[in-house]
């Protein structure tokens, strides 16, 4: 059996009574480790912490491991009952879905355990869930790629007036061009787009007044933590708050309900 196990948003904690039962039973534990990370992060400690509670020795699963290698993973769970740790929810990156499909192709008998996700925690902030339009992710942009592929889902969000959820960038062990280039991989430090950074590059590609320096936002940083930062105001004022430690994500506020607009006001600048 092939376990895919939500963890939610916070820390090790917030992996739910079934995961963790599944956790315990299983005989190799996989943690997934670049569509998302706990806002523990990823440092020796962290993961110690993880194994502690969980108790059982955890492998980081990089993106060279699930794009590349995860083929292993399925065929030990031919084999025995293994558990691959997902932030956040199981589905909420495309990446485990193709996990699904694979594992069912071999025959492995796959089992999901839900949790919370960004998806649904953000509701936090007081807009309306059913509300959103599609949701939306933000690369870096580098001096020879700019891509944004991402502006007209923002520009048709805006014209159905819905609000528009802007997950952000995180980089986790991606190796340099240079690197490639030459053969042996060199990888980059790690790096997690800020909320500043996001409206920087939505501020340069912005096109058909979908939006503009005056347009509601919220920034919010490490959603489901005890010291999560939400913050609204207009999108050129958010560029001055410090929202601290990853992970960050953005919303663009479409038309609001009175009662989101009441929501609002706890949470503007």
């Amino acid at each position: 059996m092939l376990y895919i196990v939500g963890l939610g948003l916070g820390d090790e904690r917030d992996i739910t009574v079934r995961g963790l039962d599944a956790v315990r039973s299983c005989s190799k534990i996989y943690m997934e480790a670049y569509t998302s990370l706990l806002s523990l992060g990823l440092d020796p400690a962290a993961l110690a912490n993880l194994e502690k509670l969980y108790g059982k020795e955890i492998t980081v699963a990089d993106r060279e491991m699930v794009e590349e290698r995860v083929d292993q993973v399925l065929l030990e769970a031919a084999d025995a009952d293994v558990a691959f740790l997902v932030v956040g929810d199981p589905f909420g990156a495309t990446t485990h879905t193709d996990l699904v499909v694979r594992a069912k192709k071999m025959g492995v008998q796959v089992k999901v355990i839900h949790n919370a996700s960004v998806m649904n925690a953000i509701g936090v902030c007081g807009l309306q869930l059913y509300r959103y339009g599609e949701t939306i992710s933000i690369p870096f942009f580098t001096e020879e790629w700019r891509p944004d592929s991402f502006y007209k889902k923002i520009v048709n969000n805006s014209q159905l007036g819905l609000h528009t959820l802007c997950l952000l960038d995180i980089r986790v062990k991606e190796p340099t061009w240079e690197s490639l280039a030459r053969g042996k991989k060199v990888y980059e430090p790690p790096r997690f787009m800020t909320v500043n950074t996001a409206i920087s590059q939505l501020l340069e590609v912005e096109e058909e007044r979908a939006y503009g320096k005056d347009t509601l936002c919220i920034g919010v940083a490490r959603l489901g933590s005890d010291d999560q930062k939400i913050v609204a105001g207009p999108m050129e004022k958010l560029l001055d708050v410090d929202f601290g430690p990853p992970l960050h994500c953005l919303i663009i506020v479409g038309e609001t309900h009175p009662l989101e607009e009441e929501m609002l006001e706890f949470y503007k600048m």
